[in-house]
């Protein structure tokens, strides 16, 4: 389990997964989609991604400069964890996130 949390367990690795879960970015589209996270965290995030072997990015020699994104195998592999972990989430707020359903009082 800490291995895992290591290789994903901030909240932009998550996101830039779940961005990525859908196929093939181009930078522009995932900071557009993951609105909140500056161009520098982007990319120390995607930076660390494909060294974990995460993330595969692919640069075209043109003018302007294209960069594209996507899933590796173990990235991909990653992909029922993270919907166990959504699953989760939504039944926690099913039940225990809404304080007005689950009888508490809100702080």
């Amino acid at each position: 389990m800490e291995k895992t949390l290591a290789l994903i367990g901030s909240k932009w690795k998550v996101l830039i997964l779940r961005e990525l879960s859908s196929g093939l970015k181009r930078f522009g589209e995932l900071h557009r989609g993951m609105g909140g996270i500056s161009q520098k965290m982007l990319t120390q995030q995607l930076r660390q991604m494909e060294a974990d072997g995460l993330v595969r990015r692919r640069a075209y020699a043109e003018v302007p400069p294209r960069v594209e994104y996507s899933l590796t195998a173990t990235g991909r592999s990653l992909e029922p964890v993270l919907a166990a972990v959504a699953q989760w989430g939504q039944r926690y707020l099913d039940t225990q996130g809404h304080p007005e359903r689950s009888g508490e009082n809100p702080a």
